[in-house]
């Protein structure tokens, strides 16, 4: 029997088994990721029932043995959901009901599987959002020290995919560890909409019980409410494509690295290499070490960024007020999440036995990167800029330019002789405290 259906329901209508597992879908397989939330949702909104008088002492103690007792079996991997119960919610309560009689059946007053629902998917996405922030810092810091490692290290900058500057590795590790700054900022925004308690807020209208939200707000330690009742409703969907943005945010930086990966293990550049054991072969071809960790990076970090538009296909022209459409914002969230976990995972194992090549700039074919330096140079002596650009441009053309010297003094913010390491640092971990 579902959660929805009375009595009558029960004994003039059957529900066929086709329309039956149409509507559940794939919930009773996501919504294990919620059983944990949905447990502490239930914990604290029982310790409210008992605050307004709904609730005895004696009931909130067995309600709370139950429901402990069922998160013990969540934390052991032995909690299911039983066929035939429709999800998380339902089955939390026919447990509870089966070890504690009565007390089971009266958790639910004051709360709909709408404010239940958005409440579980609320936890669960600042949790796993703590989780993707404490793996970010990890891949963070890697690209940091070596950054830093391999500051002296020189590197060919290119523009329009030409030869351009000399840049260094020190600049190539440091820009996407402040890339991964930056994508902090997403993260932060998804985690303060996250953190607000929709609980109370019912199917969206609220309730006539005498609700103390701000009390289950403190409880389940939530910055804050959604205030109003039926925005606390549109709020679904909204957080999913939010968090997904997010999501989107570093997954674009990883599949940027991913790609630039990929070109300088090419033979032609050299720039870099991993061990054998990090690479893939060819079934006919001996010589091969392909890259196929970070083609698959960046092939799911480009499926993750197109996650924002799925959802927004999903949830767009939605009236307010609860819709089942909203069901499917799980299957496609949740995946993404595990998805996005793994890749700055396997990312962390590549950039810990990465080899930089040294002496990359020594190689003539690199010679033109320095025409700039050659300029500066001559501007430094007195030359007028469009003076001299006309005298090194002159000298490619006539095959004659030269640069012995291969020291370099660039030194403003955030150049070679300056990477700003310290100050990208401290701006990340100014964000990560905001989450952690």
């Amino acid at each position: 029997m579902k959660l929805w259906q009375n009595t009558s329901d029960n004994v003039k209508t059957s529900i066929s088994a086709m329309v039956e597992q149409f509507t559940i879908g794939q919930d009773t397989i996501w919504d294990l990721s919620l059983a944990e939330a949905d447990i502490k949702g239930s914990l604290a909104h029982t310790s409210m029932l008992h605050d307004i008088g709904l609730l005895t002492t004696e009931e909130l103690k067995q309600a709370h043995e139950g429901l402990d007792a069922i998160l013990k079996t969540i934390y052991d991997k032995t909690f299911v959901i039983e066929e035939g119960v429709e999800d998380v919610h339902s089955q939390v309560e026919l447990l509870l009901t089966q070890m504690k009689g009565e007390v089971g059946k009266k958790i639910h007053a004051g709360r709909s599987r709408n404010d239940q629902s958005l409440l579980d998917i609320k936890l669960f996405i600042k949790a796993e959002l703590k989780q993707i922030v404490e793996k970010t810092e990890t891949v963070f810091n890697s690209l940091i020290d070596l950054s830093n490692k391999h500051k002296e290290d020189l590197l060919p900058g290119y523009t329009h995919f030409q030869l351009a500057m000399p840049s260094s590795f020190g600049l190539w590790f440091g820009a996407y560890a402040e890339s991964l700054c930056d994508d902090l900022e997403l993260i932060l925004a998804a985690y303060h909409m996250a953190n607000k308690n929709p609980l109370g807020s019912g199917a969206g209208y609220g309730s006539s019980f005498p609700l103390n939200r701000t009390f289950t707000t403190l409880l389940l330690n939530f910055e804050s409410m959604n205030h109003n009742v039926v925005y606390a409703q549109m709020t679904r969907g909204k957080i999913e494509k939010t968090t997904a943005m997010a999501l989107a945010g570093i997954a674009a930086t990883l599949t940027k690295f991913s790609m630039d990966v990929c070109l300088y293990m090419n033979q032609n550049f050299g720039f870099i290499s991993f061990p054998k054991e990090l690479t893939t072969g060819s079934s006919i071809m001996p010589h091969k070490k392909n890259p196929d960790i970070f083609e698959l990076i960046r092939a799911k970090c480009n499926r993750i960024q197109a996650l924002p538009n799925e959802l927004t296909l999903l949830t767009n022209n939605l009236p307010s007020g609860y819709h089942r459409d909203m069901q499917l914002t799980k299957e496609c969230l949740f995946p993404a999440i595990i998805t996005l976990k793994e890749c700055l995972d396997m990312l962390q194992v590549m950039l810990e036995n990465i080899t930089v090549k040294q002496n990359i700039l020594s190689d003539e074919k690199y010679l033109n990167l320095f025409t700039v330096e050659v300029v500066n140079e001559l501007v430094l002596s007195g030359i007028p800029f469009r003076e001299a650009y006309k005298i090194v441009s002159k000298q490619v053309e006539e095959n004659q330019f030269e640069y012995n010297s291969k020291t370099f003094n660039h030194t403003h913010e955030g150049s070679i002789g300056n990477l700003q390491n310290d100050k990208i640092k401290e701006e990340f971990i100014q964000k990560r405290k905001q989450i952690i």
